[in-house]
Order: C-alpha cells, then sequence, then structure tokens
C-alpha cells in the first residue's frame, strides 16, 4: 500500500515536528493565559476557599456569642484594650470562638471575629 505524500520522507518529519510544537504551544498557552491548573493547584484552591467560607460563615456566630455573653461591654472594653495581634487569642480564651459541639476554636475565625468587635460601635 503506498503512503500519502505527506507521510514521506522529508513531509513526514515536518509533520512531526509541527505537532510538537504545536502541543507545547498549546499547552504553555493554556497553563499561562488559559487558566488551566494542576491537580495539586485546584485542591490548593479548593481548600482556601472552603476556609474562606467557613470563617465568613462562622465570624458572625462567634460575633454574636460574644455580644449575648454576660458582662459584653466589659469584654469588648477589655478586647480593645489588648493589642490588635492578641485580640484572637483573647477571643479564643473567652470559648466565643468555639462552635457549639466543637472541640476547640478555629483561630482564623477567632481574628475575623476580634476584627468584626473591634469595628462595632457600642
Amino acid at each position: 500500500m503506498q503512503l500519502p505524500a505527506i507521510l514521506e520522507g522529508e513531509s513526514l518529519t515536518r509533520l512531526v515536528q509541527g505537532a510538537v510544537v504545536g502541543a507545547v504551544a498549546t499547552l504553555i498557552i493554556g497553563f499561562t493565559w488559559g487558566g488551566w491548573v494542576t491537580g495539586g493547584t485546584a485542591k490548593e484552591m479548593t481548600q482556601k476557599s472552603a476556609s474562606s467560607a467557613l470563617v465568613t460563615a462562622l465570624a458572625p456566630i462567634c460575633v454574636d456569642k460574644f455580644q449575648h455573653s454576660p458582662e459584653a461591654a466589659a469584654n469588648l472594653a477589655e478586647l480593645r484594650k489588648v493589642s490588635s495581634w492578641q485580640q484572637g487569642t483573647f477571643i479564643t480564651k473567652g470559648g466565643w470562638a468555639t462552635m457549639p459541639g466543637g472541640a476547640e476554636a478555629n483561630s482564623a475565625v477567632a481574628d475575623a471575629c476580634a476584627n468584626m468587635l473591634s469595628a462595632l460601635k457600642m
């Protein structure tokens, strides 16, 4: 059986070279500008998104627990006296960042809760 002229000799070499260059260019363009990501990057992005959603959902609950606790006004005054980088620890020690049914507080929730409480005008 006779092969087509494009699959013989120099033409075959050029065809294979073109296919390889095209595949490499597709990969480079796809990963650089096309928004393609590897499985590991996709997993990392998903975990960050889930963590952010968790903090966004639970921080208002922490604020509500803080505001409905006994001596909330005194606790808020004490929170405002503590330096900003220790406020999350203050919230954690107070137990306001520990969610019902949870064993321990989430430090990101405590930090977000402290930021929200600091912005409140009471």
